[in-house]
């Protein structure tokens, strides 16, 4: 192969998605390290003056969405749009958002993360889909490192992001911060349509029906759901800049909560009753609905990043360096940077544990995902009692916070969601990888819920009141981990010959 039409040995086109998807979280980290801070910040600071209940609320709902709409994404890459368009599209929706939020308008802002939500719905699950048809279905060695270049290209964007887009936004304008994500990713949809022609025939497939008039047919009806849908949005967004109509985030929130929750119940009560399973795949369900639950738990913790850590990094940390104040932001570099430094040391652990057969069981290392998160939060606890003795805390109490989730997502989420692959019997993976990522989605919106109990003037009232919270987490995470391990044989059963 000649080496000047490859990538690192790789296909070119796995550069076009290596860029594209690199941008494409600059724009997401980048705005998520301003979201809550901008929505909280007082009108005289240039924020929106919201109370932490309600911006917790938004961003609890922001992020939920982000996982949520991966599902119908997937669905109109495969019957409608194809892997490729639905890509451009979804990159497209995106940097509108974001420079809907560059306006100085409340009413821009909401519509703005609307077509966020909607393009990252779009792009986020089709263009890993894409990674994988760069290649041959026997080059596996290469798809595997492919994809870990590609991981690489999501972490370099997410590190890089908050430096540039906090500065802008906390030092001179909320809103330049938004329009800096929003030039990310349109450099990243410029470079994609640009190098396009490197992907060859790669995402141009849909699903067609066998019959062309029922193909056709559906056709027609696509568009006409797909216009009715615009016609809606176009007048929910109307009302919504009228100030006709008003929203209550946090009633949203709540309600959205127990929603996920009863569907999962609902969804998983359905497959053990009336999909005829036999007793190894019922056995192998009822684990993927304990990694369920341990991975809405663990992401409860761990998307605090974006919200109550964050303020806590405003609010209650020391970010002095000589007479230079670095911007609250900044801390949302550590954990893709730690992503960066530790992952290929977890990956040597694994293996050298695996040669003398010490390698812990997928039960075991979600196990660790979850005290991981929990003492995480227990040196949040120490911080907390700094700011209790009057004093702010040194940003070493934080970044040593990042780094143990960062070592909590590392055993936790690449193999919960492989063990979610091999347990699914194979009629049923693709549902059951979206329910895997609803727990993404409902522990999102559980942390932005939790960030609302971080009201600034009752801890001013009662510092005591930062530990308590703090607290509650690590109880949380502790017990549900040692619950985990003390299944371990159990669910290892349950598992069969997967481990």
């Amino acid at each position: 192969m000649d080496s000047n039409k490859t990538f690192f040995g790789h296909p070119r086109g796995l550069a076009t998605l290596f860029f594209t998807e690199m941008w494409e979280r600059f724009s997401y980290y980048g705005m998520r390290a301003l979201l809550l801070l901008f929505m909280v910040a007082t009108v005289e600071e240039g924020g929106m003056g919201l109370d932490e209940k309600t911006g917790g609320a938004v961003y609890g709902l922001y992020t939920m969405l982000v996982y949520l709409l991966a599902l119908p994404g997937g669905w109109l890459a495969d019957n409608f749009f194809g892997l490729r368009k639905s890509v451009f599209y979804g990159g497209c929706l995106i940097t509108i958002g974001h420079f809907a939020l560059a306006l100085p308008f409340t009413e821009t802002f909401f519509i703005g993360l609307l077509f966020i939500v909607m393009g990252t719905g779009l792009l986020k699950p089709n263009i890993s889909s894409l990674v994988g048809e760069l290649y041959a279905s026997t080059d596996q060695a290469r798809r595997d490192s492919g994809f870990s270049i590609f991981y690489m290209g999501i972490n370099i964007g997410a590190t890089i992001a908050p430096i540039i887009t906090s500065y802008l936004g906390e030092n001179i304008n909320w809103h330049y911060g938004f329009a800096a994500a929003g030039i990310g990713m349109l450099m990243g949809v410029i470079q994609y349509k640009l190098t396009e022609k490197n992907l060859g025939t790669a995402g141009l497939e849909t699903i067609r029906l066998s019959d062309p008039i029922l193909q056709l047919k559906r056709e027609k009806n696509f568009k006409t759901g797909l216009m009715i849908f615009g016609v809606v949005l176009t007048l929910f967004m109307s009302l919504l800049l009228a100030r006709i109509i008003s929203v209550n985030p946090v009633t949203i929130a709540k309600i959205s909560t127990y929603a996920i929750i009863g569907s999962v119940i609902l969804y998983f009560g359905y497959i053990l009753l009336f999909e005829k399973l036999d007793k190894e795949e019922s056995n192998k369900i009822k684990v993927i609905a304990m990694f369920f639950l341990a991975s809405a738990m663990f992401y409860a913790g761990y998307e605090q990043q974006g919200s109550s850590l964050t303020l806590f990094a405003d609010r209650y940390t020391d970010r002095f360096i000589g007479s230079f104040e670095f911007p609250a932001g900044w801390f949302q570099t550590v954990p893709a940077g730690a992503v960066i430094v530790f992952v290929p040391l977890f990956a040597w652990l694994w293996v050298w544990l695996s040669k003398r057969n010490l390698n812990p069981s997928t039960p075991t290392k979600l196990s660790l995902g979850l005290i991981f998160m929990g003492l995480g939060y227990a040196v949040m606890m120490g911080g907390s009692m700094i700011v209790v003795a009057g004093s702010k805390a040194l940003p070493g109490w934080l970044i040593l916070t990042y780094i143990f989730h960062t070592f909590g997502e590392i055993c936790l989420y690449p193999i919960g969601l492989s063990a979610v692959s091999k347990l699914s019997p194979k009629r049923l993976v693709g549902q059951l990888m979206g329910i895997w990522f609803m727990s993404l989605a409902l522990g999102n919106l559980i942390a932005g819920l939790f960030s609302g109990e971080f009201d600034d003037e009752a801890i001013t009232a009662n510092p005591n009141l930062l530990v308590d919270l703090f607290q509650g987490v690590v109880i949380v995470m502790l017990v549900s981990g040692v619950i985990v391990l003390l299944f371990n044989k159990r669910l290892k059963k349950l598992m069969g010959n997967i481990r």
